[in-house]
């Protein structure tokens, strides 16, 4: 039986499965949806389809459940689509509600965690940027922020990315002069570190601006964020006049280049948004059957950036349902704005803003502008989305004849729908690191990347061949654990290893070993002298092939190796950043966050707890004489 999610809804919903035959064919589906439908209420819910394995096929929202499932049980009525969804369902499982808005909350909140096959899927679901104003400190600092919003503080955001996040720090940094070090950095400081001297900081660490000086500075970033940069405009000038009156030339140049980085920022933004407040804007753009949603994200009348999607399984649904989807899954983890401004209007439009709005905690408006300047944004954001949309459309054609002269010139059975690319990374075998990134019709599939830590005992260091082994031993017994039957897509149509001959014949013995005997293997080497364009392709059995200089199939493989090799170097500096920074008392057991910052506080290094005497770690506030003798004997230990 699938669980029902633990969430918010709990209390007030109830969830039970009926499972059916195991039938392959359309009316085996349909006895079980209608063996569920005896037992249906007539009140809001959430179901989903399961195949014969268990397996989600579809999460649906209903207003009264037991009418929406009659529906897929009269098949003439239904798309292809869902006909082919009927035919795999042998069991349901059903939640109940409270309200219809309830259930579309549930509804995304399953579709984000099951991703079903026959589901329009939010295909980029990687989290958003945030600036974040820490307001757990006397000195606030603004950072960068992803993830759980659990910090105290003030955030401001989506940025449609990391470099949009940058970019406008950078420029709050020489607007504002807030900090931007972590706590320790700041109370760990006896001089002005760099940042005070390029005037990206007050430097609050040494008392170079009081609290008040440094909370009027907040103030005014606070302002900014908030859509009154105008204010903040007037104000920055009637400082600079009045030091200039005042012949003090050096102060009145701070203020000049605090008004040029607002000057920056102001000009970066390719939307005129002024006096429309925090609002998204959503335009849909639809070729050959592949969508794309063009979205814009204006906070305080700030254009903060925008961004293209794609989304997934929107063969033979409407425009309008796709839209509707989207936005509630894209809601899920961004909190929504007041206004949302569409180009189309939807047909369950008062279902969202009410679902919205309760997620929100606020009155969430919809809104389809016809004239005005909200009318100029809508215009803006779908000729973004049909000039992205030709874009994709290009990119995938250029893709996809990769894949076919890629299949002809290894032997493949057709195109591979997913390739691997393996990569090795480490320094002298210190901090090994084994890298897979993924590639498909689709191009980069970040989000199915893996890095492998070396660290088996038979594994010796700095052994490529060794590392190799270890690498695809461990992908491929996770793969016949997972997905024995290869029905999940996860099983690569070709592996493509980053090295010669050597590094080929460690992953045909690893295959072989496994029994695995029908996946192709491809290795990629440098030519003589290590030349980019004079790369060698080594299949088994010892054969060679080398591509002309100026082949697309060649770039194509290049870039694919390229980012392999990004990929393993920065999990491998990630992992040496990280050793360098561990601490010692993480090796004590019982020595869990509170007792390592109590011992911290009180001795002020690792190293003076590595030192102290028995007798002083008993002294220290939260530590018992057992762990006193623990952490001693750790550092200390007797023979």
């Amino acid at each position: 039986m699938t669980q029902p999610p633990t969430d918010r809804f709990s209390e007030e919903k109830s969830a039970y499965t009926v499972r059916g035959t195991d039938k392959p064919d359309i009316e085996a589906g349909i006895a079980a949806i209608r063996n569920v439908v005896k037992t249906l209420p007539a009140r809001p819910g959430v179901y989903r389809m399961l195949d014969a394995r268990g397996e989600v096929l579809y999460v649906g929202k209903a207003r009264a459940l037991r009418n929406r499932v009659t529906n897929y049980t009269q098949v003439p009525r239904l798309t292809k689509r869902l006909q082919r969804m009927v035919a795999q369902t042998r069991a349901m499982t059903i939640v109940t509600t409270n309200t219809e808005a309830e259930a579309l909350l549930l509804e995304a909140q399953l579709i984000k965690r099951y991703r079903p096959p026959y589901n329009v899927l939010l295909r980029d679901d990687k989290s958003f940027p945030f600036i974040l104003l820490r307001e757990d400190h006397a000195f606030p600092r603004v950072q960068k922020h992803r993830g759980a919003r659990r910090a105290k503080g003030q955030y401001y955001g989506p940025f449609a990315s990391a470099g949009s996040v940058t970019r406008t720090l950078n420029a709050l940094q020489k607007l504002f002069l807030l900090r931007s070090c972590s706590d320790s950095f700041f109370a760990n400081r006896s001089r002005p570190c760099l940042l005070y001297q390029i005037r990206r900081c007050s430097a609050p660490c040494v008392g170079r601006i009081d609290e008040a000086g440094y909370g009027e500075l907040v103030g005014d970033a606070k302002a900014f964020l908030g859509g009154k940069s105008t204010q903040v405009q007037a104000k920055l000038g009637k400082l600079m006049s009045q030091a200039a009156e005042a012949m003090d030339f050096e102060l009145a140049a701070v203020y000049r280049d605090r008004l040029r980085a607002l000057t920056f920022i102001q000009g970066t933004q390719t939307i005129h948004a002024e006096g429309l407040g925090d609002a998204d804007i959503f335009a849909l753009a639809c070729k050959g059957g592949i969508m794309c949603i063009q979205a814009f994200f204006i906070r305080g009348g700030n254009n903060w950036g925008h961004r293209s999607f794609f989304p997934a399984h929107t063969s033979d649904v409407p425009e309008d349902e796709v839209l509707s989807s989207f936005l509630v899954q894209f809601y899920e983890e961004v909190p929504p704005p007041r206004l949302i401004l569409l180009d189309r209007v939807l047909p369950e439009a008062d279902l969202l803003c009410e679902a919205l709005g309760a997620r929100a905690g606020r009155k969430v408006a919809l809104k389809v502008p016809q004239r005005g300047d909200q009318a100029k944004m809508i215009r803006q954001a779908q000729r973004n989305a049909e000039e992205a949309l030709d874009r994709h459309l290009a990119e995938t054609s250029t893709q996809n004849r990769n894949l076919r002269d890629l299949a002809e010139t290894f032997g493949l059975e057709g195109p591979p729908s997913r390739i691997e690319v393996y990569d090795n990374s480490h320094i002298m075998g210190t901090n090994a690191i084994g890298a897979m990134i993924v590639a498909g019709p689709e191009g980069l599939r970040k989000n199915s990347y893996r890095k492998f830590n070396i660290k088996r005992a038979e594994t010796v260091p700095g052994d490529d061949f060794a590392m190799m082994r270890e690498v695809l031993s461990r992908r491929f017994a996770r793969l016949e654990k997972e997905d024995p039957d290869r029905t999940q897509g996860d099983w690569p149509d070709l592996l493509l290893i980053d090295g010669g001959k050597g590094q080929l014949s460690a992953v045909c013995e690893t295959l072989e070993n496994a029994g695995i005997h029908d996946v192709p293997v491809v290795a990629i080497s440098k030519g003589p002298d290590r030349n980019a364009g004079r790369e060698v392709f080594h299949l088994p059995g010892g054969n060679e092939i080398m591509l002309p200089p100026n082949s697309p199939l060649l770039f194509y493989l290049q870039r694919l190796r390229d980012e392999a090799h990004r990929f393993a170097i920065g999990a491998h500096r990630q992992k040496r950043a990280k050793s360098f920074a561990a601490n010692p008392l993480d090796d004590i057991p019982g020595i869990g966050p509170s007792r390592k910052r109590a011992l911290l506080m009180h001795f002020g290094t690792a190293r003076a707890v590595r030192g102290a005497a028995l007798e002083d770690l008993e002294k220290a506030p939260g530590i018992s004489k057992a762990m006193a003798r623990s952490i001693h004997d750790h550092f200390h230990p007797r023979g």
